[in-house]
């Protein structure tokens, strides 16, 4: 524990919800709600208009839309999200070297490691530049809690929601934590907490009094041992730049099952470039390909190949989930697929392009040949069929709340579609709200567009945190909790 309250948690004030909102003038003041639109989806983020009706994330679609039938319905943009996100993760690492991305919208800071602030006063000030500058650069906000550890800091962040600051000065901790539920510490589930109840202990304080010992013969060593020391507000996690990861996935459910083995063959095909292209955006190669799929009787089989050596190459990646896909039964309909690649490493071997046809000199084609030549007309015509699907499924999806543009209207998002048609709402983020127009799905002058940013021109942070811009800055009170 540390003697001053140096460790920053920042936390996006409903991150998703506010970008669309952020985003899309008419939307603002009205409750959003962003995931999966099918009837199998899930509530990624609700705003807090949304939140007041009863929407929370990981919900039931189809729950949500009972309890907000007038909320907006938009799948998630996560291009937008992580342009945003950057933006604040470059501005957290202007105060420390040691800031550790707990998600797109959360962070750890050490503030004491970057020299920014030693003590309350200037942990305080930095804390509320902090989501000053934040709301400048990227429009939206952020709340931030400060203690001397990152159990405490991350808790102070969730009691200032939304837009607000809190600091917990070190020494009131275990005051602070011993009324609160026993899920409040880091590593109590659902069924550990079940099991505490079921021993009497519901509250910090209970965990506190029961002793380590008795939290060791409930739980184990370490969980209990560990348990015991959070009760008492101790908690020494250093704040770790990097976070490694392990493997790098991505995966849909679809709204109905999957029939068509050409389709379902052209949807692990898309997944296995937007995998790459996530794996590309973090600087990495992978040496093991994972195909999951999940059948119309929610059984689940995995399949990974182990590659000669890491590789970053989408053919390469394509060509093995492809592979894995021709051992998977898929009679019966497949509701969920996935592609990830495991086995991280930092550099790619140059030579494995060549995987993909050694596999098919295996199998009988010729070695060392690309395209039509070396599989023969069979296979290229079979690949032109599963990439023209996948296509045209493409061109006809106009996905709710993603952008598009118009020759005439200029720049808009997807209201709706169906029965080949498209509502389009033309607005841009700071503009007044837009009128509405609807057009056929497969008009020419309509196509997708890009999220425009939201703040065209953003405050010049460049020599922040020494000079922040008098505009942003406000008197540093004597309160260890602010809102605007």
């Amino acid at each position: 524990m540390r003697a001053a309250p140096t460790i920053l948690h920042l936390d996006m004030d409903a991150f998703y919800a506010s970008a669309e909102q952020a985003a899309k003038p008419s939307l603002r003041g009205r409750p959003v709600v962003v995931g999966g639109l099918g009837p199998r989806g899930v509530v990624a983020t609700a705003s807090y208009e949304a939140r007041r009706l009863g929407v929370h994330s990981a919900m039931p679609m189809a729950q949500a839309r009972r309890l907000a039938p007038n909320a907006a319905y938009l799948v998630p943009r996560f291009h937008l999200y992580r342009a945003v996100s950057d933006q604040v993760m470059e501005l957290l690492g202007r105060l420390s070297p040691l800031v550790e991305p707990l998600s797109l919208d959360e962070a750890f800071v050490d503030l004491e490691a970057g020299g920014t602030a030693g003590d309350t006063v200037s942990a305080l000030a930095i804390g509320k530049e902090l989501r000053a500058v934040i709301r400048a650069v990227t429009g939206l906000t952020g709340s931030v809690g400060l203690a001397g550890s990152k159990m405490v800091a991350k808790i102070a962040s969730e009691e200032a929601k939304p837009n607000g600051l809190r600091l917990i000065e070190p020494g009131t901790e275990r005051e602070l934590l011993a009324p609160m539920p026993v899920r409040t510490l880091p590593g109590v589930g659902p069924t550990t907490a079940d099991h505490l109840r079921r021993a009497g202990m519901t509250t910090v304080d209970d965990l506190a009094r029961a002793g380590e010992a008795e939290l060791v013969r409930l739980l184990g060593k370490a969980h209990g041992s560990s348990l015991h020391l959070m009760a008492l507000g101790h908690d020494d996690r250093p704040v770790v730049a990097e976070r490694d990861a392990k493997s790098v996935s991505v995966e849909d459910t679809f709204d109905a099952d999957l029939h068509d083995r050409v389709r379902v063959r052209a949807e692990v095909e898309r997944l296995a470039d937007r995998c790459v292209q996530r794996l590309r955006g973090a600087g990495r190669s992978g040496r093991t390909v994972v195909l999951k799929v999940r059948r119309y009787d929610f059984s689940t089989l995995t399949r990974s190949e182990t590659l000669r050596g890491p590789t970053d190459d989408p053919g390469v990646v394509r060509e093995a989930a492809a592979r894995l896909l021709e051992a998977v039964d898929t009679t019966g309909g497949v509701r969920l697929l996935g592609v990830g690649v495991t086995g991280l490493a930092d550099y790619t071997q140059e030579d494995l392009f060549a995987q993909a046809a050694d596999a098919r000199a295996e199998a009988g084609g010729t070695a060392g040949t690309e395209g039509e030549e070396g599989r023969g007309a069979a296979g290229a015509e079979a690949d032109r069929t599963v990439l023209e699907a996948a296509e045209e499924l493409a061109a006809r999806q106009w996905r709710a709340g993603h952008d598009v543009h118009h020759d005439a209207y200029g720049h808009g998002w997807v209201q709706g579609s169906g029965v080949g048609r498209v509502t389009v709402r033309f607005e841009e983020p700071e503009s007044a709200p837009g009128r509405v127009r609807t057009f056929r799905i497969d008009d020419p002058e309509l196509r997708s567009a890009e999220p425009l940013p939201l703040v065209r021109n953003p405050v010049d942070y460049s020599s922040w945190p020494a000079s922040l811009p008098k505009s942003l800055s406000g008197a540093v009170s004597s309160g260890t909790e602010s809102r605007p």
